[in-house]
């Protein structure tokens, strides 16, 4: 399985959860969006373990199979669809998660959160 992982659920794994850190290691491949990285630096910069929370976050990436997802022009008309799609719906959600919904479905990849509202866009693959 390649998973794309939302902000929550990488929380979940740094703070060994059980149940993430398995199916994270059952996981063919794992990316990070480029907005969870920016959600995580600015958690750490809000935090009192910044240094060990960065190094932990760097060992993680390093690991094989683990990649960052940066956005191209398929994301962003990705993006434009999802939040029309959300519009028309009546079903805001946050903009960020439009960005990781976008990159989940470029890549097909299934994405793991437990945001409920990503429940809102059937078309994912999700956990």
């Amino acid at each position: 399985m390649k998973l794309l992982m939302d902000t929550n659920r990488y929380s979940d794994l740094a703070e060994g959860i059980t149940e993430v850190e398995t199916i994270v290691s059952t996981a063919d491949e794992i990316h990070l969006p480029f907005i969870v990285m920016a959600e995580l630096s600015l958690g750490f910069r809000l935090g009192n373990r910044r240094a060990e929370n960065e190094r932990k976050l760097s060992k993680f990436l390093n690991a094989r199979g683990v990649h960052v997802l940066y956005p191209v022009a398929k994301t962003v008309d990705l993006f434009a669809t999802l939040k029309l799609q959300l519009r028309h719906q009546g079903t805001p959600i946050p903009d960020h998660d439009i960005w990781i919904a976008a990159l989940s479905l470029q890549h097909g990849l299934t994405l793991y959160a437990r945001d409920k509202h990503f429940d809102h866009l059937p078309q994912l693959s999700r956990i």
